[in-house]
């Protein structure tokens, strides 16, 4: 039986990491316009963004998958943690983070990387996504999952992932 996946914060470019699959908010109609989308869809190619649209749209607390394009990692997770109308939905979080890890098992992913859902758009503050995040994957997460990279691109939003990760593990 494999052990508990780990989970650790970076702060850098999602797109550069080396994982089976990266995790990046999305819009509902699946466009890849702000934060770690745009990225993504800049280094592994616009054909990533089309994949996606085709899919689309997607109700908020939901995702599809795609192939990562140019990108090392082999899929792309669209997850809509926030609807066109920019409301911070504790649930909706969840549930995208949620049908996102939901690809694991049948995808057979073992490290993935995830962006801070729900800041994109400017609906969640840092401290309060971390919150959600980090208790969604620390309740959910299972085998085939081994490893998982939070991977904030500015400095504020990395300590605030950390700081939620360091008191969930300080209460476990």
């Amino acid at each position: 039986m494999a052990g508990p996946t780990e989970i650790d914060v970076w702060q850098g470019e999602i797109a550069a990491l080396e994982v089976d699959a990266l995790v990046v908010g999305s819009s509902e109609s699946l466009f890849m316009t702000g934060g770690a989308a745009a990225s993504v869809k800049r280094l592994g190619g616009t054909q990533i963004e089309s994949a996606a649209v085709a899919q689309g749209p997607l109700a908020p607390g939901n995702a599809v998958v795609t192939a990562g394009g140019r990108l090392a990692a082999p899929y792309v997770i669209h997850a809509v943690a926030v609807g066109h109308d920019r409301v911070a939905a504790p649930d909706r979080l969840r549930a995208a983070l949620e049908a996102a890890l939901a690809f694991c098992e049948p995808l057979q992913l073992h490290r993935i990387a995830i962006a801070p859902l729900g800041m994109e758009f400017g609906a969640f503050r840092a401290e309060d996504a971390a919150e959600i995040i980090v208790s969604t994957l620390l309740d959910v997460t299972a085998p085939p999952l081994e490893s998982i990279v939070i991977a904030a691109p500015h400095a504020a939003e990395a300590r605030a992932m950390a700081d939620a990760l360091a008191r969930r593990r300080a209460r476990a």
